[in-house]
């Protein structure tokens, strides 16, 4: 519907996704639970990038911003199915970028640490307290520092950087 009412798309920033179980060891994670978090956190990523990268490569032109998370690339202690999720995002992303370098279509990756919205309701308090314990400066992080690098991922002045996992993680992410 968007191609057929703009004639091309110029960026998708995808933010879907869920936190999945929480607060359990991983022997006693439910497996359609697990599931479900791998198919909207990494499913949706391919079946997103899937649908806008024909049009993109045919305009020679294009950015896809993924949300990822920290946790994808450290791990939470409770949270065995998001952090392999978000975990696939990352190598999802750095293996596309390859692909399509050459249409003038970037693809980054974004890696908020623990952020105040709504996925974060559901986490469970202990391990919410266990993340933000992880991350300097000592708060949560807000959804404008995140929509920030999201905007600047998409913008035409991220025409260098591709398959990369920017970090918006308060300083716990420190390499």
């Amino acid at each position: 519907e968007i191609l057929a009412e703009h004639g091309q798309i110029h960026a998708l920033a995808n933010s879907a996704g869920i936190s999945g179980p929480t607060g359990k060891p991983v022997e006693e994670v439910d497996w359609a639970a697990f599931q479900k978090t791998i198919e909207i956190n990494l499913y949706g990523t391919v079946w997103l990038t899937q649908e806008v990268m024909p049009s993109m490569k045919a305009n020679k032109y294009g950015r896809i911003v993924h949300l990822s998370s920290i946790a994808g690339k450290e791990g939470n202690p409770g949270m065995s199915a998001y952090n392999s999720s978000k975990a696939a995002v990352i190598g999802f992303v750095k293996g596309v970028a390859k692909e399509c370098a050459t249409f003038g279509v970037t693809i980054n990756s974004v890696a908020p640490a623990v952020i105040r919205t709504p996925i974060n309701e559901t986490v469970a308090p202990d391990v919410q307290a266990y993340m933000v314990s992880k991350i300097p400066v000592g708060r949560l992080g807000e959804p404008n520092e995140v929509a920030e690098i999201i905007a600047f991922a998409a913008s035409k002045a991220c025409s260098f950087t591709t398959g990369f996992t920017f970090d918006v993680s308060g300083g716990r992410a420190t390499y």
